[in-house]
C-alpha cells in the first residue's frame, strides 16, 4: 500500500505495519518520516535496531536476510533498518528485498525500514519494488517546491507555536523567508528552530525574521529553467547570481538554457510540420511542470525570436569558452545573463504578462 507524506503520523497513530520503504531525495523529510516509524515502533516493544547500508556489487545480503530472521536474547521484537543509497540492490539485492517482503507478511516480531533515494518509474514498477510495496507500506518523499515553501514555512512556525502578521505584510515576509532558504531545506528546519529558540511564541515581526534569517539558499540549475520559462525576472536574476556565488559551471548554466531554447525550436519546428502540441513534447521527452510552461508559451513564440534566441545560445556558448563575440559582454555570467533575461523576456511575453515577482 502507498501512505502518502503528510499523512504518516496518522497512519502511524493507527496501525503499524511490518515493512516500510521510504523513497526520496530530501534528506531532512525522509530522516523525519524514517524517525517517525522508529519512534511508532519502539513505542510497540520494538527495542532492538539494526542498520545495514548496501555499497557495492558484493554486499553480503546474507547477513541482512539472517538478521530478519533471528532475534537475540535481549529482545522479543526488532527493527531492521536497510539503507540503499544507489537506488539499486543488484540482481541479489532484489531477490533478497522479495524473500524479505515475503517474511514480512504476518510477521510481528520484526520490523523493516528500507531506505532508498527518489525511484523513477520504471523502478518503481520492478519485481523487488512491487514486493515491497504490495507486503508493507511505501512512502514516496517530494521535495518541497518554491510555490509551496512560503506555506511550509508557515506550518513549522505554527507547529512551534509562531506566526507571521496576517495578509500580505506576512506573505511578504513568508516570501523573504523562503528566498533565503530555497533549495536547502535542512538550512530552513534549522533557521525555524533557531527562531524557536530566540523568540517566544506569539507573532513574529519582519524585522526580528529578517535579523534572524541567514542567506542559505542553494541553487538548482535545472531549476533555474523552470523560473526562465515561467518568465519570472527577479527570480532569474536571484538564482543566477546564487549559481555565480556557488561556483556553479558556467559551461552547465549555458546547457540549460541552451537546451530549453534547442527545445522550444524543435516542438515549433514539429508544430509546423503537423505534430499536435502534446505528441510534439513527448517527442522531445518534455515533462512534468516544463511540460505546462511550454504549453502556456510555445502557440505564441514565433520563428523570428526563436532563430533569433538560438544565434544569442550559439554567441554565448563561444564566450564561455573564452571568445568574444562583438555587442555581447566579455565575461561568461554577464553574458548568461543576458541569455536567461532574453529567453525569460520572450516567455514571459508569450504568455501574456511578464512576472516579476518570485
Amino acid at each position: 500500500m502507498q501512505v502518502n507524506a503528510t499523512q504518516l503520523p496518522a497512519h502511524l497513530a493507527k496501525t503499524l505495519r511490518p515493512l516500510y520503504t521510504l523513497h526520496g531525495d530530501e534528506a531532512l523529510l525522509v530522516q523525519e518520516a524514517a524517525d517517525a516509524i522508529r519512534e511508532a515502533a519502539r513505542a510497540q516493544g520494538y527495542t532492538e535496531r539494526t542498520v545495514h547500508t548496501v555499497q557495492g556489487a558484493h554486499f553480503d545480503w546474507g547477513m541482512v536476510l539472517a538478521a530478519g530472521s533471528s532475534l537475540s536474547l535481549f529482545a522479543d521484537k526488532q527493527l531492521v533498518e536497510i539503507r540503499i543509497p544507489s537506488g539499486k540492490p543488484g540482481k541479489d539485492g532484489s531477490a533478497a528485498l522479495q524473500q524479505i517482503a515475503e517474511a514480512a507478511v504476518g510477521n510481528d516480531s520484526t520490523l523493516t525500514l528500507v531506505v532508498l533515494p527518489r525511484l523513477d518509474k520504471a523502478t518503481r514498477t520492478g519485481a523487488w519494488f512491487s514486493a515491497l510495496e504490495g507486503a508493507g507500506a511505501t512512502v514516496q518523499i517530494d521535495p518541497v517546491e518554491r510555490p509551496a515553501l512560503p506555506q511550509w514555512i508557515a506550518a513549522r512556525l505554527a507547529a512551534q507555536g509562531q506566526r507571521v502578521a496576517p495578509g500580505e505584510a506576512g506573505q511578504t515576509t513568508l516570501t523573504f523567508f523562503a528566498d533565503r532558504v530555497e533549495g536547502n531545506l535542512l538550512a530552513a528546519h534549522q533557521e525555524i528552530v533557531k527562531l524557536g529558540l530566540l523568540y517566544p511564541a506569539g507573532e513574529l515581526s519582519a524585522a526580528q525574521i529578517e535579523a534572524a534569517v541567514l542567506n542559505v539558499a542553494r541553487y538548482d540549475v535545472f531549476k533555474l529553467s523552470e523560473a526562465v520559462l515561467a518568465g519570472r525576472r527577479d527570480r532569474v536574476q536571484r538564482m543566477l547570481d546564487g549559481l555565480q556565488a556557488e561556483g556553479e559551471s558556467e559551461v552547465l548554466v549555458h546547457y540549460a538554457l541552451a537546451e530549453d531554447i534547442r527545445a522550444l525550436k524543435r516542438v515549433k519546428d514539429a508544430m509546423a510540420a503537423g505534430r499536435p502540441l502534446p505528441m510534439a513534447m513527448r517527442e522531445q521527452r518534455i515533462w512534468g511542470l516544463r511540460e505546462r510552461l511550454f504549453e502556456r508559451v510555445l502557440p505564441h513564440l514565433t520563428d523570428s525570436q526563436l532563430a533569433g534566441l538560438l544565434q544569442a545560445a550559439h554567441q554565448v556558448d563561444g564566450i564561455v569558452k573564452g571568445l568574444k563575440h562583438p555587442g555581447w559582454p566579455a565575461q561568461p555570467w554577464a553574458a548568461l545573463h543576458r541569455l536567461a533575461q532574453s529567453l525569460c523576456g520572450a516567455c514571459g511575453m508569450a504568455s501574456g504578462r511578464v512576472a516579476s515577482r518570485s
